[in-house]
């Protein structure tokens, strides 16, 4: 028996938990709850990728049989909370699935917990630039406001941003939630942990992540990866296809940098005192991201299709300083090495065909 202390990782056999394992395993008896979801483990089978000294538990967050049996034999010390539907898009058409793992699956976590007597020392959480939804934009009299999701008569004329307003960075400390159906389910997990947590007890750290991307995402997953489909369309030889104008602003964070900073969230000696935003500490356009792609690849210039997804958000970043503050984390990678990161995996990967 381990005198260490136990970690259990919710959704521990996907991107994140994957990439975060080598670390964590050095600390901890690392326990992974996962239902190995089709959509991302098409084979339903363990991942080749995680590391052979996490513990792998087959089951469901929303089943509350699935979490007795798991407490009967473990007792975590700290929970990293990873389990989620992802996907803007997706939550639109399938909003239920969405808020049953991610609300639900939130609340019989907490609930079997509190049945078995076990108070985690630490709870993190990855939550989403999703909160934000549209975030403030900047008028010109300098004052924030928030113009809220656009719509579909707005989007189908082409504007594509709020005139007169100037996006900023999304800071938990100053810019408020706006959330999409997506986001409202991040929104709420976040709200019940850490109500959760204070009333018993409980450290809460709940991260708020920007598009992580990188070696080891799922390429089968047609609501997440963008840079991977990119890169696939690329080795194809074809030109990728840029929604709106090509100008839509993202913070592509590598995943190396996120699982550090999942790492950081959980050693910690003093949590941060509220949500941090982790992202690259730099923007890219859409246009940027593919134009590396493709130069990577030898394919041709990418092109504006004028195409919108209904829904998405014009601009997202985050500002960083507060995450480096907090838990003494930086980023490493810009996005050119991400890029080059991600296309070398992608290229080592066996059967992978272009998109």
């Amino acid at each position: 028996m381990s005198d260490r202390p136990t970690l259990l990782v919710t959704g521990g056999a996907g991107f994140i938990g994957v990439a975060s394992a080598p670390e964590l395993v050095t600390h901890f008896d690392v326990v992974a709850l996962d239902n190995l979801h089709p959509q991302i483990h098409a084979s339903g089978e363990r991942p080749e990728g995680l590391h052979p000294d996490v513990r792998l538990v087959v089951g469901d967050v929303t089943d509350p049989a699935a979490w007795d049996a798991l407490l009967d034999e473990v007792t975590p010390d700290v929970v990293l909370h990873l389990a989620a539907e992802t996907g803007t898009g997706q939550s639109l058409e399938e909003a239920t699935r969405h808020a049953s793992v991610n609300v639900v699956g939130t609340t019989q976590m907490l609930d079997a917990l509190h049945r078995h007597g076990v108070t985690p020392r630490r709870i993190v959480l990855t939550s989403s630039r999703a909160v934000y939804g549209e975030g403030a934009w900047r008028g010109e009299d300098g004052e924030l406001s928030y113009p809220g999701q656009r719509d579909v008569a707005m989007l189908e004329s082409g504007t594509w941003d709020f005139p007169g307003l100037e996006p900023v960075a999304m800071d938990a400390r100053t810019v408020a939630p706006a959330v999409s159906v997506y986001g409202a389910t991040k929104l709420a997990q976040e709200h019940i942990i850490l109500a959760w947590a204070k009333s018993f007890g409980v450290e809460a750290v709940v991260l708020r992540l920007q598009n992580v991307y990188g070696p080891g995402q799922s390429l089968t997953n047609p609501y997440t990866g963008i840079m991977s489909l990119f890169c696939r369309m690329a080795m194809g030889g074809r030109s990728i296809p840029l929604y709106e104008d090509g100008d839509v602003r993202r913070d592509f964070v590598l995943i190396d940098d996120v699982a550090a900073a999942v790492v950081r969230a959980i050693l910690t000696d003093t949590p941060p005192a509220g949500p941090v935003d982790i992202g690259s500490g730099e923007h890219q356009t859409i246009a940027t991201a593919a134009e590396l792609i493709a130069q990577r690849y030898g394919a041709p210039v990418p092109h504006v299709t004028g195409q919108f997804r209904n829904g998405d958000v014009r601009h997202a970043w985050a500002e960083i300083a507060p995450a480096r503050d907090a838990l003494g984390w930086a980023p490493r990678y810009d996005l050119r090495d991400g890029v080059a990161r991600l296309a070398s995996w992608i290229d080592e990967q066996p059967g992978v065909e272009p998109a």
